[in-house]
Formats: structure tokens, sequence, C-alpha cells
């Protein structure tokens, strides 16, 4: 008996499906739960209850199949139709998903809402299936890793993000660095090895050791406990923010094209600040967001403050 759940997305795109994950897991005790999404995510997967495999999976790809004959097979990736196309293919028993319009297997399934946060939507989709996903359940147990052991409660800025529209200027994180390296912190720097040039050349700028540039050498695991052993964390709207969410790590998030209304947290929000300037645009667009382009140096540094 199997349980196929499909999320092929992002970072923060499965830590907002964590409530969701652990419901399939107390609700189906006795199947198999296996994850759609990218292997990348397998070392994280391992501390959420409700996922006993990652099978790989690419966004709007076709399903291996180890996917088909599922019991149940879930849509978490969106409203389909390519996705729910994707999954029926699957010839699951039963199949949960959003309504779409182009999918008749899908009628009288719940209704998509576009202005709802991610973690609730999912969990609402759960509810209305009678599946009890509790949206405030995304907290992580700490991990600890050889790399976590050699930072102590540092500042850990993440400059990059997926898109150049949810991009803060380099020189902006340079001065932040500084200012970190100058009240004695330790700062490390994080992402993936696209983001390594980047990262190592606002260390070399703050004069911060290369090894403490963890851009490239993490994965996703390793990533997650030095987060989780951070004393705060700096980032745009990426997965390293719902990290910070998911191990009450501080944090100061900086939001552009996106609302936070509908990517930023919902718990704890004590131990996070996020700076927006109201305006939304393209989250995947290939320049920097003007709402974005309008957080100064100094409104993240008010908020590091504040976090002290």
């Amino acid at each position: 008996m199997t349980v196929v759940a499909l999320r092929a997305l992002g970072l923060g795109d499965f830590l907002t499906a964590v409530p969701v994950f652990r419901a399939l897991g107390k609700a189906f005790p006795q199947h198999d739960k296996l994850l759609a999404a990218p292997k990348a995510l397998a070392p994280l997967a391992t501390l959420v209850d409700g996922i006993d495999e990652v099978i790989d999976a690419a966004p709007l790809s076709p399903l291996t199949s180890e996917l088909y004959d599922a019991d149940i097979a879930i849509d978490l990736h969106g409203k389909g139709p390519q996705s729910h196309e994707l999954l029926i293919a699957t010839r699951p028993r039963r199949f949960i998903a959003f309504e779409n319009d182009r999918v008749p297997q899908s009628y009288g399934q719940p209704r998509w809402r576009p202005d709802e946060h991610e973690v609730d939507r999912w969990c609402r989709l759960m509810a209305e299936h009678h599946i009890a996903a509790d949206p405030a359940d995304l907290r992580l147990p700490k991990p600890k890793t050889r790399m976590s052991q050699r930072v102590r409660a540092p500042t850990l800025l993440h400059p990059g993000a997926k898109s150049a529209s949810r991009r803060w200027p380099i020189e902006r994180w340079i001065a932040v660095a500084r200012h970190e390296r100058s009240r004695g912190r330790q700062v490390v720097l994080t992402g993936n090895s696209q983001e390594r040039a980047t990262c190592e050349m606002v260390a070399h700028a703050a004069r911060i050791p290369m090894r403490d540039v963890f851009a490239g050498r993490a994965d996703s695991l390793e990533l997650a406990s030095l987060v989780a052993h951070a004393g705060r964390v700096v980032c745009g709207d990426t997965g390293v923010a719902h990290l910070a969410t998911a191990f009450m790590t501080p944090s100061v998030l900086l939001f552009g094209p996106t609302d936070p209304a509908h990517w930023g947290p919902t718990i704890d929000k004590e131990l996070h600040r996020v700076i927006w300037y109201g305006t939304t645009g393209d989250p995947h667009g290939d320049a920097l967001d003007s709402s974005l382009s309008r957080i100064t140096v100094a409104d993240v540094l008010e908020q590091l403050a504040e976090l002290a």
C-alpha cells in the first residue's frame, strides 16, 4: 500500500508542506509514503515524519514507474492541469488535488484560492478530504553535522535567490557582513554551487575566512544544520527563510516581489523580522524588483539590532 505526494519543487516549497507530510503519516500509518521531489531534498526529508522515501522528480516531468498504481496520489505541486495529468497517468486508485476545469478527474475537489498562504492552502486541501493537518506543525528536530560543529552561533547570510528579481544587491550584503564582523561576530555564507562566486566576493570584501563560505559545499541536511545552529539569519524570500522558521532561528527576511502574507513566517513571529515595502512584482523576473531595491542596509541593521 502506497501514498504518493507530488511536490517536485524547491526547498521552501518542501518546508511549507511539512504539516501535510506529517498529516499523511498519521492518517496512513500502514502505507509507504513516497514523496516525488528533487533527490537533493532526500537528506533533509529524514527529519520529517510522514516521508518514507524521496523518489527523484523534476517539475512537470513524467514520473518514474515506482510511483505508479498508488492507493492514493496527492498533487501538492499546484492547481494543474499539467501536474494533475502527470499524477493521473500513474493510475492511482484515489486522486486528491484542487479542482481544475480542464481535468475531469478533479471535478468536485476543493477550489484553489489565489489569496492564501502557502501553508494554509495545502492544509485546507487535506482538511477538505478529512485529513487533519496542523498549519503550525512546521518545526523540525535540530540536526547536527560536521559543518555545524565549526560554527559558534554565527550570523548566517544567504545572498542568493533563484531569480534576479529576488536578489538584493551584492554591495549591500557586503556592508551587512562588514558590520557583523566589526561587532566581533562570526559570519558564514551559504548558497548553492552557482552562488559560490557571489559568496566568495562578499567574503573577500568583508574579510571572512573562506572556510566559512559553505556555498556549494552543503547538502540540504548540512544547510539545515547550519541554519539551526546560527545565532541569526539574514536572507531573502528563499528556502533558508523557511529553515529559520523550522528551527526557531531569529531572522531578518527581505521580501520584494512576493507578498509575505503568502510566503512569510506564520509561527513564532516575534523571532522573525520581515522587511517589505508593500508592492508585488514578478518573483521570476530577470531584474531586481523595485520593492526589494528599496530595502537599505540601514533597514537590515536596524532589524538585526532588534534581534540582538
